[in-house]
């Protein structure tokens, strides 16, 4: 792959993830968050890892972004309101991200494509890689740990969802001396 696809897909994955975290609405921050996801998915397919494409898309952009939508669905939540209480604030936090922006990217263009410990553009990937085997090898043992503690994560989350977004049972109309409703 040359250096202008890479550039082009990293700009647009970088620009879909500041959708996720500049739009007022939960909705379409999580669409952002899906691009973001499928983007990444581009990148694994580049590297040869096939499997690891197909689970990113059918694992984080399918069942984990259903269940953010299932979360932000039950608990009603609606966008920011139009003007935040103190506009300087969102100054001072755009000029905060663009100061740290800035500081990375004179950080990546100082480097120049020079990873510390990385086997660099022309390297060979190892035999399997991205496989089932390979996968399930780093998984289970270097990571399962890791692998547990998400899966008990997602359950707290879909359980406390479910928990939050139970409505307090409505009271019933008191009764008129007759017996019937009033």
């Amino acid at each position: 792959m040359s250096e202008l696809v890479f550039y082009l897909l990293a700009a647009i994955t970088v620009l879909c993830a500041l959708g996720v975290i500049t739009r007022p609405n939960p909705v379409h921050s999580a669409l952002f968050l899906v691009m973001t996801l499928f983007m990444l998915a581009v990148f694994y397919i580049i590297l040869e890892a096939h499997l690891v494409a197909a689970l990113q898309i059918i694992v984080y952009a399918g069942a984990v972004m259903v269940l953010f939508l299932f979360v932000i669905t039950l608990l009603n939540l609606k966008g920011d309101p139009d003007e935040p209480a103190h506009p300087l604030l969102r100054i001072v936090a755009y000029a905060v991200a663009a100061t740290l922006a800035a500081g990375v990217a004179i950080v990546l263009m100082g480097d120049a494509g020079v990873v510390p410990g990385g086997a660099g553009a022309g390297a060979v990937l190892a035999e399997g890689f991205g496989g089932t085997r390979a996968l399930a090898r780093i998984l289970f043992t270097d990571y399962l740990v890791a692998f547990e503690l998400t899966s008990v994560l997602l359950l707290v989350a879909v359980v406390g969802a479910v928990v939050l977004a139970q409505r307090e049972p409505v009271a019933e109309a008191p009764l008129t001396e007759t017996g019937e409703d009033a």
